[in-house]
């Protein structure tokens, strides 16, 4: 009864499937080779190191589905009917080269007879089916009932779940038609064995036209589906895995420096000058949304959208490789007139992204859409001299004096009068070194952090010593304003400073600080210890070196800064800190730990003016803390309290809601 054994219109079985085959095979490999090749426009990059650990995290994030399970909320659980639907159609997917190498290696249909194997078989496709037909369902009605904003309508998304609707009902038949034929009297497989009783009335011949029929139709649609899948926006499918792979090892906080020597242009204004990476990022995008509602830019009615920039960045590739592929010189040169830098990609997208890196955190395929703005605002100020104003402003400043805070009349050292602090030029013998940083030496309001850590530092007998007029920006607003030259000169001159003084530890209140620190200077040579303040308080606090006094009840909440929390893990010791304080009610905002939702300080927002289109982001996020009925937000990032300083005012709340930093609510309840 094997379909490909038998002969149709006198040509063999065995001719009409290998045909098929290589028809479809021609396609795919075509399209495949067409989309390698046009990744190759990239420039290289080493994606290749640490093979077992890319590996391991390939296999658990991919397998385990934890790149979509790590998503679901109480209001979300889309990822577990995305993972049921990927494990159930996996084994769909196996079955297909089964019956593929049976069929076309052996002549052998998919029903053969009733053997144990055939049951096993077939029994777990049916559960398989059960599943994903239930997953079909669920998703058919969240993206064209029920559809969250997130989601758009789609045409290819309705074929992608027919053709699989159709490949689960094609399955069953088949079970069901070939058992019948066979006349196996089984209980076994439960959907192929039920629908053969039903059969069992239709004659052989029937039966058999049928199950032959069907088998054929069966392949077609594997056949068609493997083609269709490369041309679609399904192609994550094949690439997210891959890009899973190749995902960055390196930290999380840090961004790709630009050999400045060797660069012949600085920045992305075209396809060609992102990495091989970057362009299959663009293919591997699931178009799930998740990163357009998590954004806070978009959420707050800016023009930017993660999702948006990486669907149309992906257009424009897929338009101007063909004639790049063909050795034209110029994207435009078979007609693509759009520039992508200007067009593609607004520079009001490119200005408006705070680098709060909640599209990287959240999306289920490793894609880095912050990276990618940030090259572009990297060509805009380097090559272009475009940037926002004040923006400029904050960079000429800290060209010239070392920060950005250009109006202000403080200097480094006016906030530790009194404090009987010593500079390392004073005395280099100390354990530690306390980095500032510019925003808690020279912002009035900030300038009590600075003091409040110093005091605790005291407190807990730590021998340490600052920089003072020797201290100057660790150059995080230059990088992430896009001018990597003037932040590489900080950064160098920062490292030689230190090391000079031979500084091993540093204590820093500045999570920008920290972050840049941490996991930037390293990429010039500059290896420190760096710990933010509130992992130090939480460890004196374990130890039992600092102890705390009762305070009036106050309900706080805290909110989790962007480099501080999604960029450095660093999650659980403010909250330990809070819990330990005497008469603190802490309650947690609906965003918070990874999920936080942005200040609207980063990304040298501090410094930028924001457009006002839309909703101020600090506004919302006040707004936020306002409806868990907190008294005081809790921060531990100077950026935060200035913008969430500005956001009160803004609501008219100051009588009812106050910001501190973690450090200020310790300091006053805190003794040796």
């Amino acid at each position: 009864m094997s379909p490909v054994s038998a002969t149709y219109w006198g040509v063999p079985g065995y001719a009409i499937f290998w045909v098929l085959f290589a028809v479809a095979f021609g396609f795919f490999s075509r399209r495949i080779y067409f989309l390698f090749r046009s990744t190759r426009l990239g420039k290289q990059e080493n994606r290749s190191d640490r093979i077992g650990r890319r590996t391991k995290t390939m296999l658990a994030e991919v397998l385990t589905q934890w790149c979509n399970l790590k998503s679901v909320s109480r209001k979300d659980l889309a990822g577990i009917g995305h993972a049921l639907l990927f494990w159930g159609f996996s084994l769909f997917l196996i079955s297909y080269v089964i019956f593929i190498g049976l069929a076309g290696g052996f002549g052998l249909s998919p029903v053969i007879g009733g053997t144990a194997f055939e049951v096993a078989y077939f029994s777990i496709l049916d559960i398989a089916a059960v599943l994903v037909s239930l997953s079909l369902v669920w998703a058919a009605i969240r993206r064209y009932v029920v559809r969250p904003q997130r989601l758009e309508l789609s045409a290819e998304a309705a074929i992608i779940l027919s053709i699989v609707f159709t490949l689960m009902a094609l399955n069953v038949s088949i079970e069901g038609f070939g058992y019948a034929a066979s006349k196996v009297h089984a209980s076994w497989p439960p959907l192929g064995a039920a629908l053969a009783g039903f059969l069992s009335g239709l004659s052989q011949g029937t039966l058999e036209a049928t199950f032959r029929g069907l088998w054929w139709l069966h392949y077609i649609v594997i056949l068609g589906f493997t083609v269709y899948i490369p041309y679609s926006k399904h192609l994550h499918i094949l690439t997210s895995p891959l890009n899973v792979f190749f995902k960055s090892l390196k930290p999380k906080g840090a961004l790709k420096p630009i050999d400045l020597e060797q660069a012949e242009s600085f920045g992305v204004s075209k396809v060609q000058d992102y990495t091989w990476k970057d362009l299959l990022d663009l293919y591997s995008c699931t178009v799930c949304g998740r990163c357009h509602a998590d954004c806070p830019a978009q959420l707050s009615g800016k023009a930017l959208s993660p999702r948006e920039v990486i669907l149309n960045l992906k257009e424009h590739l897929l338009e101007v490789s063909p004639g790049l592929l063909a050795g034209k010189a110029e994207a435009d040169s078979e007609g693509h007139d759009k520039a992508m830098l200007g067009d593609v990609v607004t520079e009001e997208e490119i200005w408006d992204c705070t680098t709060c890196r909640a599209c990287q955190e959240i999306c289920p395929v490793s894609i880095e859409q912050m990276a990618k703005l940030i090259d572009m605002r990297r060509n805009l100020v380097m090559e272009r001299a475009s940037i926002p104003e004040t923006g400029e402003g904050a960079l000429k400043s800290l060209e010239t004096r070392g920060h950005p805070w250009r109006g202000t009349t403080l200097s480094r050292t006016d906030w530790a009068d009194g404090l009987g602090i010593k500079t390392l030029a004073e005395d280099s013998n100390t354990n530690v070194l306390l980095w500032v940083g510019c925003t808690e030496a020279l912002e009035e309001r900030s300038t009590k952090v600075a003091q409040a850590i110093a005091k605790i530092l005291k407190l807990t007998g730590v021998s340490f010593g600052i920089l003072g007029t020797e201290e100057s920006c660790c150059g995080d607003p230059a990088r992430r304003l896009g001018n990597e030259y003037l932040f590489q000169t900080q950064a160098q001159a920062n490292i030689e400073l230190l090391k000079n003084y031979g500084v091993k530890r540093i204590i820093t209140g500045c999570p920008h600080c920290y972050n840049t620190l941490k996991n930037e200077y390293p990429q010039f040579g500059g290896e420190f210890e760096v710990i933010h303040h509130t992992q130090f308080i939480a460890g004196q606090l374990q130890e039992g070196k600092l102890k705390l006094a009762g305070g009036p009840s106050q309900k706080v909440t805290y909110h989790d800064a962007c480099y501080l929390g999604r960029y450095n893990d660093i999650f659980t010791p403010p909250r330990q800190i809070l819990h330990s304080l005497p008469g603190i009610d802490l309650v947690e905002m609906e965003r918070n730990r990874k999920r936080s939702f942005c200040c609207g300080g980063g990304g040298g927002h501090l410094w930028l003016e924001e457009q006002r289109k839309g909703q101020r982001i600090n506004e919302m996020r006040t707004e936020q803390a306002m409806a868990v009925g907190a008294g005081v937000i809790a921060t531990a990032c100077p950026y935060c309290l200035q913008m969430f300083e500005d956001g009160i005012k803004a609501k008219a709340a100051e009588g009812s809601l106050k910001v501190m930093d973690i450090a200020e609510l310790i300091e006053g309840a805190a003794s040796a």
